[in-house]
């Protein structure tokens, strides 16, 4: 269900079974019904005129939210990522990286979680950081990595404790360019030498709408988006 993404000596192994197929399909549909993934014409943080986006703040129900959290959690047991604690960056952050850690306590690992906050806290336990300390190997759960700001932020945060960044969780790879020729996530994994952990790519998305009658405009005007900003490799 997940895009497997293990870095070893500098290469990154991309398992593709029919398993993993099926439930990122599953992934792509249930956010397609809780009117988290749409269509039309939307302005990314790039400033891209985009005919897809998808907002995990939608996700605003606690059914909908523990679901995603369960999709979050076979992403993560799949990858095989070693990790020892969550974080969330503030503020979508912060109820993914929360119900994940109550996903994956339910299938019997108990991990700590962190959030941030906005602007530290000069009274009570004061700092920026809220939840368990930040220690050891930390797994940062985001919606979408567009520019990859809040991974940076992220970043600078857990090694300001003196902890080590492990990993990105994200619902969907857009697999489309960053600031230069390679994308968002490529320049995250290159960047820090952590591995990006996706629920379902754009690759999904298009496999899913090809498929899918009804959808047949939003896969034209994907296509044309694709060619505009996509990479021309993705491995």
């Amino acid at each position: 269900m997940t895009r497997n993404i293990l870095k070893s000596a500098g290469k990154i192994s991309v398992p593709q079974n029919v398993g993993e197929r099926l439930d990122r399909r599953n992934f792509i549909a249930f956010a397609i019904d809780c009117g988290v993934l749409r269509f039309g014409s939307f302005l990314t943080k790039s400033g891209r005129s985009s005919p897809y986006f998808l907002d995990a703040g939608l996700f605003s129900t606690g059914a909908s939210l523990g679901r995603l959290a369960e999709f979050y959690a076979a992403a993560i047991r799949a990858s095989g990522v070693a990790f020892d604690m969550l974080f969330g960056h503030a503020y979508k952050g912060i109820a993914l990286a929360t119900a994940t850690a109550v996903a994956l306590a339910r299938e019997g690992r108990d991990v700590p979680y962190a959030y941030n906050r906005k602007e530290a806290k000069d009274h009570g336990e004061g700092g920026v950081v809220v939840g368990a300390p930040l220690a050891g190997r930390v797994l940062m759960i985001d919606d979408v990595m567009t520019a990859g700001t809040a991974v940076r932020e992220s970043v600078a945060i857990i090694e300001a404790a003196g902890a080590v960044p492990a990993g990105v969780a994200v619902c969907l790879d857009r697999m489309e360019r960053g600031t230069g020729e390679l994308s968002a996530v490529q320049e995250v994994e290159r960047r820090y030498g952590i591995p990006v952990i996706a629920i379902a790519t754009l690759d999904d998305l298009v496999g899913y709408l090809q498929d899918a009658p009804r959808h047949e405009e939003s896969l034209r005007a994907i296509a044309a988006y694709r060619k505009q900003y996509g990479v021309s490799n993705h491995a």
